[in-house]
């Protein structure tokens, strides 16, 4: 079996609220330019009282189905990479691909924080290679919602958004994921967390409502440690596709924070200039930020046949991956 499995369309949505930084810097008493000069980040957008983290999916998810021209009868898997569901049972994925009209697909949820794109997108290419049949990836964050807004370390970064990519069986061995890597270091498992909420820590009354909130302990060890395991991982997925960075047309990382993706293209040898950001306009959605800046990047410079992606993400796990992948 050679089969391999394309990218056939891209897709992205976020809510309707642009939030800029002079919003939160009032709140949080901060001098003006203070996000912007730590973080990369100018606005965001922040999901408004009606809007669910399945409607935000299925938007981008619609959207990249359409440039796809596939038909809903022949996807066979949908996976959403998402770390704010609706509910925490059940998954959201069958909701979004009733929503789509996906009525012989698949559907689930994978929590991989930061890094659930990669992983989905992992997966999915084996279903595809596997089976001969189309699959969504849809990575969709509503952070706003899980922000501690008087914790700055977070407060400044989180954003609301959805990506999309629809995967297609192709004959072309240059197609699809060419080199992975993956990786998890739980000796960090406390540095991103949200305290209460899962077993350790139900819901009870005499919970604070702080504790339902995203925290960040140690924000510099973040930093450090998000660098290495995103560059590491893109060393090995590199090698593993023996490909070298000079081959990268486009370097897509993780919209963290702007001085991370700079300091790993900058230790991986690739020019700022092949470096896709979003994170000025979009912010740190989690796991959208990658498909978002494939179909944000699409849609300005379209991506090209024969086009060799570098895709790296690190985060709350802590876990992070890299995978090159062919146009």
């Amino acid at each position: 079996m050679n089969r391999a499995a394309r990218i056939a369309g891209f897709g992205h949505h976020v809510p309707g609220r642009k939030v800029e930084n002079a919003e939160i810097e009032a709140s949080l008493g901060l001098d003006a330019g203070w996000i912007e000069g730590r973080t990369g980040i100018r606005t965001r957008y922040w999901a408004e009282a009606g809007d669910t983290l399945s409607d935000l999916a299925t938007k981008a998810g619609e959207m990249a189905l359409e440039a796809s021209g596939l038909k809903r009868e022949d996807i066979g898997l949908l996976l959403l990479a998402t770390s704010t569901p609706d509910h925490l049972l059940p998954p959201s994925a069958p909701l979004v691909a009733h929503k789509l009209g996906l009525a012989k697909s698949g559907g689930v949820d994978l929590a991989g924080a930061c890094a659930g794109f990669i992983y989905a997108l992992t997966f999915a290419d084996g279903f595809v290679r596997l089976h001969n049949k189309p699959a969504v990836v849809i990575a969709a964050n509503i952070l706003s919602r899980r922000i501690n807004p008087a914790e700055r370390a977070s407060a400044v970064l989180f954003a609301d958004a959805a990506g999309a990519v629809v995967l297609a069986p192709s004959d072309n061995p240059g197609h699809g994921i060419l080199g992975a890597s993956v990786a998890s270091d739980g000796s960090s498992y406390g540095l991103i967390q949200i305290p209460a909420g899962g077993n350790n820590r139900p819901f009870a009354d005499e919970i604070d409502i702080a504790e339902t909130r995203m925290t960040i302990s140690d924000g510099r060890a973040v930093f450090t440690k998000a660098v290495e395991m995103m560059s590491r991982c893109s060393q090995e997925a590199l090698a593993a596709s023996g490909l070298a960075p000079t081959d990268i047309s486009r370097f897509v990382p993780h919209q963290a924070n702007a001085r991370i993706f700079h300091a790993v293209g900058k230790s991986l040898g690739i020019a700022d200039d092949r470096t896709v950001k979003t994170i000025a306009d979009y912010g740190n959605s989690s796991a959208a930020t990658i498909p978002l800046s494939l179909s944000v990047a699409h849609a300005t410079e379209p991506l090209l046949s024969g086009e060799k992606l570098l895709l790296a993400a690190a985060g709350a796990g802590l876990t992070g991956g890299a995978l090159v992948v062919g146009m």
